[in-house]
């Protein structure tokens, strides 16, 4: 997958967790490397849990998805971990 597939994927996957998770945003920047990291996080847990091996390939729904699920997990984390409630 290139770089513009993870920006764009990573861009939308950033933005709908921040909006799931009630979140105020992190910006555009913030919201890119939040996908990106969700989507490396979904890769592996669909990948480990649901043999899926190339879960996130491009841009398309499932690759989305993938990466959504993994920014709701990583956004969860990380106010689990600051101790921040909204």
């Amino acid at each position: 997958m290139g770089i513009l597939s993870w920006l764009v994927v990573g861009l939308i996957a950033g933005f709908l967790a921040s909006r799931v998770m009630r979140g105020g945003g992190s910006g555009l920047i913030g919201d890119i490397i939040v996908g990106i990291v969700g989507a490396l996080i979904g890769g592996f847990l669909a990948a480990t849990l649901l043999n899926i091996p190339d879960a996130v390939n491009g841009i398309n729904l499932t690759s989305i998805i993938v990466a959504f699920v993994g920014a709701v997990i990583l956004l969860w984390l990380l106010r689990l971990v600051s101790g921040r409630r909204r």
